[in-house]
């Protein structure tokens, strides 16, 4: 049996390590990014390998893309948001959040895609947000999310035809992350009583949307986004 490899970026952590287990029950050998990875669960010690990596730094996507296998399955999650206003953002803290939720993605996509191209064919998704919706308080954040999606797209028109399957998932809030803590809790309140459930997302149900397009989706489903917002924002 020919052993398959899967890429999360964010893969320790929240949303990302229920992504990486959910691929690991299906057989792949999942590499998961993190910038810190001493909190690996035991139970994954033998069947996920850790890469600390700071995906801000464009010399340190090109270490991790020099020591991958051939990839099968990329999911573009880590990301961050701070939560504040455009006057309190400065220059590093913009460029960070630009090459980490805009320009690492879209560089990961594009150097694995050509891989994935010699081999007749891979599946990518990327983790937006409905952030990329709306017009959102923490505007670079919103920025960087909108173009993720857009950069959906334009990757799946532009590689689609060779087999390459590109699809974004964009979720409200997502209980247990570290994003949701940055939302105050007056917008909370009006976020979930905006949804059928009157609740916020959970990791799992999150990531079962990205397995489903990772693993099992039809090869014509490429180039969407599937809103998981429980009818908070319906377009």
């Amino acid at each position: 049996m020919v052993q398959s490899y899967a890429l999360v970026t964010g893969g320790l952590r929240g949303i990302g390590l229920e992504i990486s287990q959910k691929l690991i029950v299906r057989g792949l050998r999942v590499f998961a990014t993190t910038r810190d990875g001493s909190n690996l669960p035991h139970d994954l010690a033998e069947r996920m390998t850790v890469l600390e990596c700071g995906l801000a730094d464009q010399t340190a996507r090109q270490k991790l893309l020099n020591g991958l296998p051939e990839i099968d399955v990329l999911v573009n999650n880590a990301g961050q948001m701070y939560g504040v206003g455009l006057d309190q953002y400065d220059p590093q803290k913009r460029e960070h959040m630009l090459q980490l939720n805009l320009i690492a993605p879209v560089e990961l996509t594009w150097q694995i895609a050509l891989q994935m191209k010699k081999r007749g064919g891979g599946r990518i998704v990327n983790n937006t947000s409905i952030a990329a919706h709306i017009g959102h308080p923490d505007i670079w954040y919103g920025a960087t999310k909108a173009g993720l999606l857009n950069a959906t797209k334009s990757l799946a028109r532009t590689l689609g035809c060779q087999g390459i399957i590109i699809n974004a998932v964009a979720a409200g809030p997502v209980e247990g992350t570290d994003m949701i803590s940055a939302i105050p809790e007056k917008r909370k309140e009006t976020i979930k009583k905006a949804s059928i459930l009157g609740r916020f997302a959970q990791p799992a149900e999150v990531a079962a949307c990205v397995e489903w397009l990772a693993l099992d989706s039809p090869p014509y489903v490429n180039g969407i986004c599937l809103d998981i917002n429980n009818g908070a924002f319906m377009r």
